[in-house]
């Protein structure tokens, strides 16, 4: 029996690792691509600060001709996660929220109160095209000058691998990790079109919010786990929860 992971790569890899590093199978079905955008940055527009809300905006940065101004700039990060990756693209100066956009927020005026950002210069948000919380509008509210540019979009994949549809009708799967709203409309789009939206929705739904499960409980789910922080332990607390107690009957 195997864990789906429905992430998109390449972090689907790293959970992956951690799921057999635990003695699982995985299979993997990313419901969503990663595609960088061209985006423009004024090279004398003088920035207080990065922010970012995923480790895909700095992949979107990898190749940008401001690249290097960039990495000079202090930089706030949704989660430890996404610091992490920051930190690997060359920035040396990163601070992380607690994992969501509203921690991200409440950072940057943190930040912002303690005077460790210069609020008379604009921050320059980094963010998919598709974005579930306005992170830029909601500081705009707040007082400060945001640019935001889309750096990137996740363009969804419309059908399952052909293995894990075949896993699913065989009954060889055990729980389903998601780990976005976007991604499990996907997915129960995909499981539709496949003809196993049944067998796929009556598995454990291992959910990184309550807005993801909420997608999921919509389409029919039953048995849906939330992990109690967005952020991979926590997925994987969720996944232990999900499942019935090792030895236990089938």
């Amino acid at each position: 029996m195997a864990i789906l992971v429905t992430r998109p790569a390449p972090d689907n890899e790293r959970t992956a690792a951690r799921l057999r590093a635990r003695g699982h199978d995985v299979l993997l079905a990313p419901m969503l691509r990663f595609e960088p955008a061209a985006f423009h940055i004024d090279a004398d527009r003088k920035i207080a600060a990065v922010i970012v809300t995923s480790a895909n905006a700095l992949h979107a940065l990898a190749d940008h001709p401001q690249r290097r101004r960039l990495l000079a700039l202090r930089l706030l990060a949704v989660g430890g996660r996404t610091a992490q990756a920051a930190r690997e693209a060359g920035f040396a100066d990163v601070v992380a929220a607690d994992g969501d956009a509203a921690s991200l927020r409440d950072l940057v005026l943190s930040e912002a109160r303690a005077r460790r950002l210069k609020t008379s210069r604009p921050l320059l948000y980094l963010a998919a095209s598709d974005r579930a919380h306005d992170l830029g509008a909601d500081l705009g509210a707040r007082g400060f000058d945001v640019d935001t540019v889309t750096a990137y979009r996740m363009a969804t994949i419309g059908e399952l691998p052909a293995e894990v549809g075949a896993a699913l009708a065989a009954g060889a799967i055990e729980a389903v990790l998601h780990y976005s709203a976007r991604s499990a409309r996907a997915f129960v789009a995909a499981v539709q079109a496949a003809g196993v939206e049944i067998t796929a929705l009556a598995l454990p739904q291992c959910c990184i919010s309550e807005a993801v499960a909420s997608v999921l409980r919509d389409d029919g789910a039953t048995q849906v786990a939330v992990a109690h922080a967005p952020d991979e332990d926590a997925m994987l607390a969720a996944l232990a929860r999900a499942l019935p107690p090792s030895g236990a009957d089938a």
